[in-house]
Order: structure tokens, then C-alpha cells, then sequence
């Protein structure tokens, strides 16, 4: 939508399989913005060729939760993410068309991100001052975090597809950019407790229903950086305009430290800008695939593009209370 405003005689076409509960709902929208919509699935490399050629492929389509495959079949996972990059891969390649690819922080080992010394301070998990390691310090993680280990099925998914992006642009010259983002959020994001948790706890807020903190005893200080997705879209913008320059580069990119959270600030944020307050639950056992603590440092792509996130916490929150609101009809029953 943002993309045909600011680009009125561009042509931009959404594609996608509505397999995501509430992905139905943006139809209406999306045709009022003056953007086409075409029902297909990367997994099928006849659904993206019969989209005819592109400019540039925007690569956000995923099976997007840390959790998928833990229960034994990671079919879809899998031939989403990876064969769906593919297939995306060799659709720009035949389009001529450049790429911008939304990756994820979950290409971070596991293990190496629970290792990183944490402290409590009120109500949130930190960095102790001054410490530092490979990749990580109080200013969050960069892109040189050692990748060693284990990092999930969805994680490692994401990574194998940027090192087939780096064989693409070696090899076919594909001008693409890779962005590891952190949580991304705000408005038409359909939350769910394994991913759009930011939306999925004020939709509790707003509609009721259960809440709970996981993991970690329980306690709700585990910390993630939160980023607003128009904030993301200018950063698009900015790569889109450029793509010569960006075209080489694996950014991390989040909200930062300026733009983070725990649960149990997020609780109180959420209470505040709603007016209600929702039992909490507590379960303490901590997940596989759960990490205490994932905060991006945007330096680099700061340096390369002068980017920083402009929207923080409440304004993201928000936001995206006052989209509840404003379509509370039609989404009381997704969320309820």
C-alpha cells in the first residue's frame, strides 16, 4: 500500500496463498490502495511465472514461526522458506529483476545467544556494561555473530536461502540485499502467541483472552527489540533507490535498544494505552527454540544508509490499539 502511494504509476502486485488466518482481511484494503493481488504459492515456480516479469521482488514470504517443525514434520517449513526462495530466485533471475530479501535475527545460533552474560535490572533482562563478545555488546548483536550451531528448522531455512542469494548474485550478477530482521509489528500483522506476539498482547488487551509469560522461569523479562513496520518500509525505500550500493549487503535491522521490551514491560505498556488489565499466566519451562534475550545492532546499517527506527515502543503500541479499534468488528472474532 505504501509502496503504490509513493510510487503511484508502478505497478505492484501482492502475492500470496492466505494460508494465515486474518491474511483474507487486507484483500478489501489492498484493492482501495490500488494494489493488485495474485492468490498463488512459492512453492509452485508455476504460480510466480504466470505474475509475468518484475522490476523487483520484495522476498518476505515464509513460514514464520521459531517453533515450526518441533512437532516432528518440517515439511512446510522447509519447502516454504528454501524451495520458496528458490523459486523466487530463479523467478528474478528470469524477470532480470533485483531483490530485497527479509531474513530474520533467528539465523543466530541458540546456544551462542543464551551464552551472552545477562543481569536483571526492574523489570528486563541487560547486557551487563561494558561487556562485550564476537558480534555482541550492550549496543545489541551485529551481523558478525558467529553462526556456529544450531539455530532452528525456520532459522536455518533463512540462512541456507542467503547463501543461495550469494550464489545467485556471484553467479547471475542478482542484485539483491538481505536484511536480518528482528521482531517486526504494527498494524494488519494477524499475531499469534509463536509469532506477532507484540499485536497478539494487546489484541488480548483490547478483545480478552489468555496471556501468560514462558520460559525463562516464567518471570517475563526475556527481551526482544521491536520494529514498526513503516519504519521497516522506509528502510526499503532507501534500499529500493540504491539497489548498486546496498546490493552487496546482509544488514541487521530492529528496532535497537532505544525501540525494546520485555513481556512485563510490554504488560504495563499494553494495561496504560488500553485502559484494561488480563490475568496473566505463568509457565516456566523454557522452549527449544526460546532465547532470554535478541536486541540488533543497527550500526551498519545506520553507517551504509543513515537509517535509523524513528517510532518507538508507544507509538508502535499505539498504533496498533488503535487499528484494533478502528476494525474491532471484523477482528474481535480472529483475535477473541
Amino acid at each position: 500500500m505504501a509502496l503504490k502511494r509513493d510510487m503511484g504509476d508502478a505497478e505492484v502486485v501482492a502475492f500470496d496463498n492466505l494460508k494465515r488466518r486474518g491474511s483474507e482481511l487486507t484483500l478489501t484494503r489492498l484493492r482501495q490502495g490500488g494494489v493488485g493481488f495474485e492468490h498463488g504459492d512459492v512453492r509452485c515456480a508455476e504460480d510466480l511465472a504466470a505474475l509475468g516479469p518484475a522490476d523487483l521482488v520484495i522476498e518476505c514470504s515464509a513460514e514464520p514461526s521459531v517453533h515450526a517443525g518441533y512437532d516432528g514434520n518440517p515439511a512446510y517449513v522447509v519447502n516454504t522458506n528454501l524451495l520458496g526462495t528458490v523459486n523466487c530466485l530463479e523467478y528474478a533471475r528470469r524477470s532480470g529483476a533485483a531483490m530485497v530479501f527479509l531474513s530474520t535475527s533467528r539465523v543466530y545460533p541458540i546456544a551462542s545467544l543464551r551464552a551472552i552474560p545477562l543481569e536483571e535490572r526492574g523489570e528486563r533482562l541487560v547486557i551487563p556494561p561494558g561487556a562485550h563478545g564476537p558480534g555482541w555488546s550492550e549496543a545489541g548483536i551485529t551481523a558478525d555473530f558467529p553462526l556456529s550451531g544450531s539455530r532452528s528448522i525456520y532459522g536455518a531455512t533463512k540462512l541456507a536461502s542467503e547463501l543461495l542469494i550469494e550464489e545467485y548474485r556471484a553467479l547471475y550478477g542478482l542484485k539483491a540485499v538481505i536484511n536480518r530482521c528482528g521482531v517486526l509489528t504494527g498494524p494488519w500483522q494477524m499475531g499469534k502467541v509463536d509469532q506477532g506476539v507484540i499485536v497478539l498482547w494487546m489484541a488480548r488487551h483490547v478483545f480478552g483472552g489468555p496471556l501468560g509469560y514462558m520460559g525463562f522461569g516464567g518471570h517475563g523479562r526475556q527481551v526482544r527489540d521491536i520494529l514498526h513496520v513503516d519504519d521497516l518500509y522506509d528502510l526499503v525505500r532507501l534500499q529500493m533507490a540504491d539497489m548498486e550500493r546496498f546490493s552487496q549487503g546482509v544488514f541487521n535491522v530492529g528496532g535497537g535498544p532505544g525501540v525494546s521490551v520485555s513481556l512485563r514491560e510490554l504488560t504495563g505498556h499494553c494495561r496504560r494505552i488500553s485502559g484494561r488489565e488480563v490475568a496473566l499466566g505463568s509457565a516456566p519451562q523454557t522452549r527449544d527454540a526460546d532465547v532470554p534475550y535478541y536486541v540488533t545492532d543497527n550500526a551498519a546499517i545506520t553507517e551504509a544508509s543513515g537509517w535509523t527506527p524513528r517510532r518507538d515502543v508507544e507509538t508502535v503500541l499505539g498504533d496498533i490499539h488503535a487499528w484494533l479499534l478502528d476494525h474491532r468488528a471484523m477482528l474481535a472474532p480472529m483475535f477473541a
